[in-house]
């Protein structure tokens, strides 16, 4: 089985799933969103896969959504997926949108078998998205972490608002949501995102595989059972904030600032924000 822009090698019992378009840094696009909680869902189902590693190919872990691809609908004021011809229609689909963007981070949360994400180079915006909702975060020491949609006038809709404060708490989740800032491996392992910084990329991925192994070596019901009880009540309550967020978003993702970030990005300069 295959899926767009992914690549799935495997191990003894380790399945590793690269993020697989190196030329655009892994910028997620539609075609990725829509491949990678299929990929997710053939390896729960796939008896001989007892863990899982999260990586990107080429210089970047993922450099966020793939902007391009999606100004044109954002921007536009209707839903990512082009649905709905009318104002009612479009924030319905929008809505529809964002809960299906929503289940591609939420399948790692999801499936029974830990993952472990290898991060190098950039980790942006839809990429933390990723990793907080996986169970360990490595990093190569040259990776930079931000949550990026505060600096491109959005409310972070799939995950991350809802599942970094329980990962590095709420007053650090805080500081990087409202800055934006770029943080570097040093500062990601301080505060708690990273179990460990590794000093390239081969030191990382060999890393993760050793992991990944080692909890593959371990009895997979109790391992998976192990997942679920630990992920039972994170579960309810992220699943009841991700459903708040696709509908504020809903009602208030397309203001005059979205549309001032699309064309200052498409423009190359500093976008100016109104609040309006």
């Amino acid at each position: 089985m295959t899926f767009e822009n992914l690549t799935i090698e495997r191990s003894g019992h380790v399945a590793t799933l690269w993020l697989d378009r190196p030329d655009k840094l892994n910028a997620l696009h539609r075609a990725l969103w829509a491949s990678i909680p299929a990929a997710v869902a053939s390896l729960d189902a796939d008896p001989d896969v007892r863990a899982i590693v999260l990586a990107g190919r080429g210089k970047a872990f993922c450099a966020g959504i793939d902007l391009i691809d999606h100004a044109s609908s954002m921007a536009g004021g209707g839903s990512l997926s082009g649905k709905g011809d009318s104002a009612v229609g479009k924030r319905l689909a929008l809505l529809e949108d964002v809960r299906r963007y929503q289940d591609t981070c939420s399948s790692f949360a999801n499936t029974n078998k830990p993952v472990v994400a290898a991060v190098h180079g950039a980790c942006i915006g839809a990429g933390m998205d990723l990793i907080t909702a996986c169970d360990i975060r490595l990093a190569s020491a040259d990776a930079k972490f931000s949550v990026r949609e505060t600096r491109i006038a959005m409310v972070a809709d799939v995950g991350t608002l809802q599942r970094l404060p329980r990962v590095i708490g709420d007053g650090p989740a805080r500081e990087l949501i409202f800055s934006g800032r770029d943080i570097d491996a040093a500062r990601a392992l301080a505060i708690g995102l990273l179990n460990e910084v590794l000093p390239d990329a081969a030191a990382l991925h060999a890393r993760a595989q050793e992991i990944a192994q080692e909890i593959a070596a371990n009895s997979p019901l109790a391992v998976q059972g192990s997942k679920q009880v630990l992920s039972h009540v994170r579960r309810r309550d992220v699943a009841a904030e991700l459903d708040y967020v696709a509908l504020w978003n809903t009602a208030f993702l397309h203001s005059e600032d979205l549309a001032e970030a699309m064309n200052a990005f498409i423009q190359r300069r500093k976008p100016e924000f109104k609040g309006r």
